[in-house]
């Protein structure tokens, strides 16, 4: 069982300067050669505290940390955050499951320029306002939600200490806007979402099928999507499972394939097999969609 604890990790003192030089977007440097924040001989000792679970569930306090209005990745300042406590979840992301997320609920990034064994960052000037460094304050708090606590490490910046996931330097992106948004994926060829264990977060293929309410749904064959309006927007929860499913549904739809709709539950009533889009389904005949199944999944 995950117990709390404190961990007292190491900081750099004076006797090794950091390398702190503006980088290009792509985390060089004008010159083509790259900067670097990393670890140097000696060093002082500062306390993390460790709680096991979210923030919320710890009762952090609202409007600090990973929730404080300067924290979002899209507020852009020279000067680095650091923040009173962050959050490490492992979640989904978009198309990205799993990767971890902030507790505010923004995507986690590594950068392939760095280097893991020893830890080091090689985004700093414009390139860490594009892609701020993930950094708790000196004696800050760490909130782990699902993440191993022997994957998370730190390395000293900028008042704090950045955040490491199997040795791998964090960040957000500054193009993310909303919770859940992972525009940062594969930026430069370089640039992807971080998992549990520091590694290169991917797109989720697992095939799904609606069950319920509408709902993204695929299978190996057919793709649709089914929206709660006639003009593709609000697009309802995906749901997983096999068979004939009973959704309650009016709107519009998006198919790839082949899709067997009707107008009674159980796949009964009226039915037709829908292969292209259909911005109203009563235009159709289908003022509600009571039922789907997937034809060749």
């Amino acid at each position: 069982m995950f117990r709390t604890r404190t961990a007292i990790l190491s900081s750099i003192a004076a006797a090794g300067a950091l390398l702190l030089t503006a980088c290009n977007g792509d985390g060089s440097t004008g010159d083509g050669k790259a900067a670097a924040v990393s670890a140097a001989p000696q060093a002082q000792a500062s306390t993390l505290s460790f709680t096991p679970g979210t923030a919320e569930e710890n009762n952090a306090p609202a409007n600090t940390g990973d929730l404080a209005s300067n924290a979002k990745p899209s507020v852009a300042t020279a000067k680095p955050v650091v923040r009173k406590w962050v959050q490490l979840s492992n979640g989904k992301a978009g198309d990205l499951n799993p990767v971890v997320i902030n507790g505010a609920g923004f995507t986690l990034y590594r950068f392939d320029n760095d280097t893991a064994s020893p830890s080091k960052s090689n985004c700093t000037g414009e390139c860490a306002v594009t892609w701020p460094p993930y950094i708790v304050a000196k004696k800050g708090r760490v909130f782990v939600d699902r993440v191993p606590d022997s994957k998370i490490g730190f390395i000293p910046r900028a008042g704090g200490f950045q955040v490491t996931i199997g040795g791998q330097p964090v960040y957000l992106y500054s193009k993310d806007v909303k919770a859940g948004d992972t525009n940062g994926q594969g930026v430069n060829g370089t640039w992807f979402g971080v998992t549990p264990t520091g590694q290169k977060a991917v797109e989720d293929t697992t095939p799904k099928v609606i069950t319920n309410d509408g709902g993204a749904m695929t299978s190996s064959a057919t793709k649709a999507r089914f929206f709660k309006n006639t003009n593709f927007a609000d697009l309802s929860e995906p749901l997983t499972g096999p068979g004939c499913k009973t959704v309650h549904y009016s709107g519009s739809m998006r198919v790839s394939g082949d899709v067997k709709i009707w107008s009674g539950d159980n796949c009964t009533g009226k039915s037709q097999v829908v292969d292209s889009d259909v911005r109203d389904l009563s235009t159709i005949g289908f003022p509600t969609v009571k039922s789907v199944r997937f034809l060749n999944g």
